[in-house]
């Protein structure tokens, strides 16, 4: 068995360095998504809004980033791959096994969403559908891996996979140089912790998570990653019970902005996002739409430029308030 449970305590930091060299290991494996440029005064702001497309990444999302930068530093086991994971990195997983030749077995809840569950099949990834909860499916996975030679890769809380999702912020960066401010959803702390890492305090990065799923929020006020209660629509993407010690610490070394959004904005961003531009992606990658939207957080001068990543579009057309085909997810403390 060969499984990565977390960083080294002692050596959590990512680097621009570390993000450039994963930029070079992936760069033939992974797109490079483009930017458009909209005038925010189409939502009310004087502000330049830079949209990273991010959406259109391999496997619907971001997560391709970091779970390729794992697989071009590490031996895969025999056995594969190993996720417990009904979203983004399960369907990332999926699609680095089958880019690279290797088998996948990810297990996920049965409340997963039903959009995200057969993308894994549609990249030949063999699901087990295990318990109610997340909580059910990782323990599932733990016992599969101890009987049986494969490799375990983190959704979030790695140094490797962290640095992967950093790429996102670099090619930002360099198609959109000079912004002011970076916006991203926030779950486990990759995609976030990425951009902070990547931009230092040359940009304010701003971290927007739901009331439901506020992981960032709860460790900034605590001072250190705690477990939180997941709720919400957002869940299944969103839905770390507790924000990556990687990701945090990069977080809270440039003491990036932590915001706030109901379930309800998150929805109507999204719906907005359609109307505005023909963009279909999943709730979470509207959170940080939906900050500007409601004013939870704004540009802090006249004329700034921010960028916003839409990181994920693994749902379904359907822009009804519960796109996931079933009740909203609640997820127990892990």
């Amino acid at each position: 068995m060969t499984e990565t449970t977390g960083p080294d305590p002692t050596a959590l930091e990512v680097t621009a360095d570390d993000i450039e060299r994963a930029a070079a290991a992936i760069g033939a494996q992974v797109r490079t998504t483009p930017i458009v440029e909209i005038p925010g005064e189409e939502i009310g702001l004087d502000a330049t809004l830079v949209l990273k497309l991010e959406y259109l990444q391999h496997s619907g999302s971001f997560k391709a980033r970091g779970v390729a930068n794992f697989v071009a530093a590490h031996p895969i086991a025999d056995d594969g791959i190993v996720a417990a994971s009904g979203g983004n990195h399960g369907a990332a997983v999926a699609w680095a096994a089958d880019r690279f030749g290797h088998d996948a077995h990810i297990f996920v809840p049965t409340t997963a969403t039903p959009a995200k569950v057969q993308r894994l099949r549609q990249y030949g990834a063999h699901v087990h559908e295990v318990g109610a909860v997340y909580g059910d499916a990782l323990i599932a996975s733990r016992e599969y891996l101890e009987h049986h030679h494969a490799t375990s890769i983190h959704a979030y809380d790695d140094t490797v996979v962290m640095a992967g999702a950093g790429t996102c912020a670099r090619e930002l960066d360099l198609a959109a140089p000079r912004l002011d401010a970076v916006m991203t959803a926030c779950g486990g702390g990759g995609l976030s912790g990425g951009a902070a890492a990547w931009y230092g305090t040359r940009a304010e990065i701003v971290a927007v998570e739901t009331f439901g799923t506020p992981a960032y929020a709860a460790a900034a006020a605590a001072g250190e990653p705690v477990d939180i209660e997941v709720t919400g629509l957002v869940a299944d993407a969103l839905g770390a019970t507790r924000i990556g010690a990687t990701g945090f610490r990069a977080l809270r070394a440039i003491d990036a902005t932590s915001v706030l959004v109901d379930d309800g904005a998150v929805m109507a961003a999204r719906e907005h996002l359609w109307n505005w531009l023909r963009i279909v992606v999943e709730p979470a990658a509207a959170a940080p739409i939906a900050a500007l939207m409601t004013g939870s957080w704004a540009p802090r001068s006249a004329g700034d430029r921010v960028g916003i990543v839409l990181c994920g579009a693994n749902t379904t057309l359907d822009l009804s308030p519960d796109p996931t085909g079933g009740t909203p997810v609640t997820r127990p403390t892990r």
